[in-house]
């Protein structure tokens, strides 16, 4: 028995129909916000420590709908001091010291759907390799590898009817597995634009429930495809366009390839708004704002399908606090 199947395959061709009869793993509307969630090669690009929660509440006024919960870390290992190397007399460019190149992160996260909850902790393990520098700004490509734990399990508790409540198969399987795993990411950011790609669920671990020790692995592979880019409004520094992409699907490819297209707005990078487009899905408003070194973050996804007539759309809220020195003093850190 597949529990889980959905999620990510991110490809060029953004024209591809939808097909998918479920959610099958966590969505995110606001992954531009925190992106380590599905790319561990994400972990520490920007320099800060940064602490991420994000609380996602699906098609809210149904019974059992999907909810989301998640709680992460993610640094830069960096030395106190940087060299500053002239390159000619009018330009000089920042390039990091030795030790500079390592990120670390993880999380928490709860996802539940229905009577299936999934509960698990991961670790994050990145490095980012200098590409050239343009204007004082270094070129990355990254690269992350993540382990994971997690735990499915059913209850049979809840808001449930059973059509047969002696079933054998309902009575004797084992209502709790745990599941190892690991995913894989890479990146290559600039100043302007990055382009990302993430694999998840690589070791395919079995997610059958029963009560024998020999359930073949049954788990599907999640791929996801990600860019992004700002684009500066002609004749002044304080409106910029954030144009972005996610793809995502599973070994099912096709039958499960969706596409998410945003853009945002921000204002002096400390007020945006923007709109998304997720296909056979919903439209999804975002809004967002910068005080100190706080930052918050909302969208409201409204259903496309005939799901509208029986909900108050998916609410998902996104908290975060960043650490450290600007990035600016780095300037061959990227802050996407």
């Amino acid at each position: 028995m597949n529990i889980k199947k959905l999620i990510v395959f991110i490809v060029s061709a953004a024209f591809f129909p939808v097909i998918s009869s479920a959610q099958q793993v966590p969505m995110y509307s606001q992954y531009v916000m925190n992106g380590f969630l599905i790319n561990p090669a994400i972990a520490g690009r920007d320099g800060y420590t940064t602490v991420n929660v994000t609380v996602r509440e699906q098609w809210v006024g149904l019974g059992n709908s999907p909810g989301t919960y998640a709680a992460s870390f993610q640094t830069r290992l960096l030395k106190d001091s940087y060299i500053s190397r002239s390159t000619s007399v009018r330009k000089k460019a920042t390039r990091p010291t030795r030790g500079g190149n390592v990120g670390v992160g993880g999380y928490i996260f709860n996802d539940r759907n229905g009577i299936m909850s999934r509960t698990g902790i991961l670790g994050a393990y990145a490095y980012h390799i200098p590409m050239g520098y343009r204007g004082g700004y270094a070129n990355y490509l990254s690269f992350g590898l993540a382990a994971t734990v997690y735990q499915y399990a059913v209850d049979l508790n809840g808001n449930l009817l059973l059509y047969d409540t002696d079933d054998e198969f309902l009575n004797n399987y084992d209502r709790v597995v745990y599941v190892p795993d690991f995913n894989f990411g890479a990146t290559y950011s600039s100043d302007r634009y990055y382009v990302g790609f993430a694999m998840s669920s690589l070791s395919r671990g079995a997610i059958l429930f029963g009560n024998r020790g020999d359930n073949e692995r049954s788990e599907l592979g999640h791929y996801f495809l990600t860019g992004g880019a700002k684009i500066q409004f002609p004749g002044t520094r304080d409106w910029e366009l954030q144009p972005s992409i996610l793809l995502k699907s599973s070994d099912m490819f096709f039958k499960s390839l969706q596409m998410d297209l945003t853009a945002r707005v921000f204002y002096k990078n400390d007020y945006w708004a923007g709109l998304s487009y997720r296909t056979g899905d919903a439209m999804i408003l975002l809004f967002g704002l910068k005080y100190d070194r706080f930052y918050f973050a909302y969208a409201f996804d409204y259903a496309l399908t005939e799901l509208r007539r029986h909900t108050f759309g998916s609410h998902e809220l996104t908290l975060a606090v960043k650490f450290g020195e600007s990035a600016r003093r780095y300037r061959w850190l990227i802050s996407y």
